[in-house]
């Protein structure tokens, strides 16, 4: 009897966290209609950073609004550090550190002086399309494009207002069985998984920080009409390890090219799909969905010691959905 007491406690707490967290959408997206400068600077925080992934377009549909638009709000929130969460290079990544791609999908296009910033990327799927150690090598070219390894961890600590944020970068398509047996992904199978979540496991239980937010390319969970396999792989290695030290706050991600909000219950995790920055695609509300949107756009993490926000920033600017811990 207790444990069915203690159970439907469990279920009208996780009901509530629900209810108030689609309130509290509604009213931040109706508060949103127009947002102006100094709306965007109230979205900011002690640690700030901006979350950008499938944008490898040639500058092509909303690639260069969208860079422009970063730009601007950058001017205004002055992001740390830019999440590159893959797929910076479509449509079969890069052939090496020359490869005119870097110019037409990336330098040329992220050309804001406020974008000069430190950008944390990880590989995509189209990137194991290609050559995966061109990326990794391109550290070396470009002082801005800081990817350490396929998996790192970086840590952003404000010590005036005490609050610090560790972001676990993995490196997802490896962990997928179809990619790793796949021709057209000939990096994927020679990772070594089992490393990489032994690696994810230590780094978690070490963690100390306030904030913990683990990406990666591909999503744990989301509406789309890729393989439910890719789901599958990623709920049944990451899962286990995300839940195990009960410390990770959010798990954000690309891949599926549109925004997702999603709460599963029970779970204490938030499940973000951030979507693509150049073109998207329809979307519609799944299991444990809070939002979705078929719009572009980019999102925007901000820390404090009471609070992290990640803000989904549409084409136009306007903050569509707050996810809130």
């Amino acid at each position: 009897m207790d444990t069915i007491n203690i159970e439907i406690r469990r279920a009208e707490r996780n009901f509530w966290a629900v209810l108030a967290t689609i309130a509290l959408s509604l009213l931040f997206a109706a508060a949103c209609n127009a947002q102006t400068p100094a709306e965007w600077k109230s979205l900011k925080g002690d640690i700030n950073l901006f979350v950008a992934n499938d944008l490898g377009r040639n500058g092509y549909y909303d690639q260069k609004p969208i860079a422009k638009l970063m730009g601007e709000m950058a001017e205004e929130i002055g992001p740390e550090a830019v999440i590159a969460t893959g797929d910076v290079h479509h449509f079969d990544g890069v052939a090496s550190v020359n490869d005119p791609l870097w110019m037409t999908n990336y330098e040329l296009i992220y050309s804001h002086p406020e974008l000069m910033i430190s950008w944390l990327p990880i590989l995509g799927n189209h990137e194991y399309r290609g050559n995966t150690q061109a990326v990794l090598d391109y550290a070396k070219v470009s002082r801005r494009w800081q990817i350490e390894n396929r998996y790192y961890t970086k840590v952003f600590t404000d010590e005036k207002a005490g609050v610090s944020l560790r972001i676990v970068f993995l490196d997802t398509t490896p962990l997928i069985e179809g990619y790793r047996h796949s021709s057209r992904y000939p990096d994927a199978g020679k990772q070594d998984n089992e490393a990489q979540l032994q690696w994810l496991d230590a780094t978690l239980k070490a963690a100390k920080e306030e904030w913990i937010v683990v990406v990666g390319h591909h999503p744990i969970y989301a509406e789309t009409k890729k393989d439910i396999a890719e789901q599958n792989d990623m709920q049944r290695l990451l899962l286990p390890i995300l839940h195990k030290y009960n410390n990770v706050s959010m798990y954000v991600c690309g891949h599926i090219h549109n925004f997702q909000h999603i709460r599963k219950n029970g779970d204490s995790i938030d499940y973000v799909v951030n979507s693509a920055g150049a073109l998207s695609r329809k979307v519609k509300p799944a299991d444990g969905t809070l939002f979705c949107s078929p719009s572009t756009g980019f999102s925007i993490v901000s820390a404090t010691k009471q609070h992290l926000s990640l803000y989904m920033i549409d084409n136009k600017g306007v903050a569509i959905h707050q996810v809130c811990k």
